[in-house]
């Protein structure tokens, strides 16, 4: 059973930074898009970063672009996505999701096959 799960979330003020973590499982960790988005109550979920194992490619929103740093680390099966200079219009609960075994690049345009549930991050003021 293909399995992510995320971790890393909490509050942080403002200038502040997380580090979230997506850990995989099911599925063997060699082929995948891995994409990180972001749900803010009363708005519409928000795709901000993705990445391939396919390419190396990567992706960041102009929102979180030069602040956010998505990485992996195949070995330990998790894709990481480092969060500086907070604001709080960050807050929102950040969820990874990821496409298996298609070879392809990164891209926000594709329908994701996996979801985890969810962090939630708090970026006080």
């Amino acid at each position: 059973e293909v399995q992510l799960v995320e971790s890393g979330g909490g509050l942080v003020q403002a200038g502040g930074s997380l580090t979230l973590s997506c850990a995989a499982s099911g599925f063997t960790f060699d082929d995948y898009v891995i994409n990180w988005f972001r749900q803010a109550p009363g708005k519409e979920r928000e795709g901000i970063s993705c990445i391939s194992s396919t390419d190396g490619s990567t992706y960041y929103a102009d929102s979180v672009k030069g602040r956010f740093t998505i990485s992996n680390d195949n070995a330990k099966k998790t894709v990481y996505l480092q969060m500086n200079s907070l604001e709080p219009e960050d807050t929102a609960v950040y969820y990874c999701a990821a496409i298996l075994g298609t070879g392809w690049g990164c891209s926000m345009s594709y329908g994701m096959d996996y979801w985890g549930k969810g962090t939630q991050v708090t970026v006080s003021s």
